[in-house]
């Protein structure tokens, strides 16, 4: 199982809190190697098989059942109580807490150790990433 915004999903080892762009133009994730593992439309969020998880409404994340579970304001990204979760620069990502959990060099991820992570397509000055967090989980 992995989380995408709150939502738990099965089918990889890749997990990524949210992942969102401002135009309505489709975004596919992927994990290390390769596997997509969600895609984004600019208002939905879907899962590797096509199923709607989420979705954002301005500033607001809500998962498949209505439920507010994050919010993003500016650089920084809330979850659904109010606490902040990370933050973007434009060049490195950053936890709750101010600490570097990773970058971005335009289409690949990377953890904090340098490992190649993920890859994002259409990243270009028309879209933007407004939030990503990724993390390994061992999968339940």
């Amino acid at each position: 199982m992995f989380t995408i915004a709150g939502a738990r999903l099965a089918g990889t080892l890749l997990a990524f809190g949210a992942l969102f762009c401002l135009e309505a133009q489709a975004q596919y994730c992927y994990d290390g190697s390769g596997r997509t593992i969600g895609r984004i439309d600019g208002k939905y969020l879907y899962d590797g098989s096509g199923k709607t998880i989420g979705r954002m409404d301005g500033n607001y994340i809500y998962d498949g059942s209505g439920k507010t579970i994050g919010r993003v304001d500016g650089n920084y990204y809330y979850d659904g109580s109010g606490r902040t979760i990370g933050r973007v620069d434009g060049k490195y990502v950053y936890d709750g807490s101010g600490r570097t959990i990773g970058r971005v060099d335009g289409k690949y991820l990377y953890d904090g150790s340098g490992r190649t992570i993920g890859r994002v397509d259409e990243v270009d000055e028309r879209t933007a990433i407004l939030f990503y967090y990724f993390y390994f989980v061992s999968g339940d």
